[in-house]
């Protein structure tokens, strides 16, 4: 039995690129970064980063493209490839990437492109009263109080 099977959960180092098959079909590529963080044997703390090349086919490409920028989370399951090419001088090059098969956005940056927030107050219309510094809901329970399944919201 053999198995070609791939997780990676890293950070874009750049915009994916999306371009069209000369047959209409969508492919998009882009960088991940994932990092590896240990203890060496006299306990000092290391840090490796590996890249890796991603290419992403179909529908799942223009949605890459759309929501994915650089700095962004990304989860990608799918399949190590490598293929060979000649380049413009005719030498063989080689390259390995990972064919997505299904990805997962990680969460939408907090923060702006520009880096500049409104006033807290006034971001997106909502008002910070009766939530924590953070925009955590606060939830006021008397120990009297009885929770019933039709007050939940899910």
């Amino acid at each position: 039995m053999n198995l070609n099977k791939i997780f990676i959960l890293g950070r874009l180092t750049a915009d994916p690129q999306l371009r069209t098959t000369p047959g209409g079909q969508s492919v998009t590529s882009f960088s991940v970064a994932t990092n590896r963080v240990w203890n060496d044997k006299s306990g000092s703390r290391k840090e490796e980063t590996e890249f890796h090349n991603v290419v992403v086919w179909g529908r799942q490409a223009e949605v890459a493209s759309q929501f994915l920028t650089k700095g962004s989370v990304v989860l990608i399951e799918g399949r190590i490839q490598t293929r060979s090419w000649q380049d413009k001088q005719g030498q063989a090059r080689k390259t390995t990437e990972i064919i997505c098969e299904r990805m997962q956005l990680g969460p939408r940056p907090a923060r702006p492109a520009d880096g500049n927030f409104p006033p807290k107050e006034t971001r997106e219309g909502r008002s910070t009263v009766g939530k924590q510094e953070n925009d955590i809901p606060v939830i006021n329970i008397d120990d009297n109080e009885e929770i019933k399944a039709e007050d939940l919201p899910f």
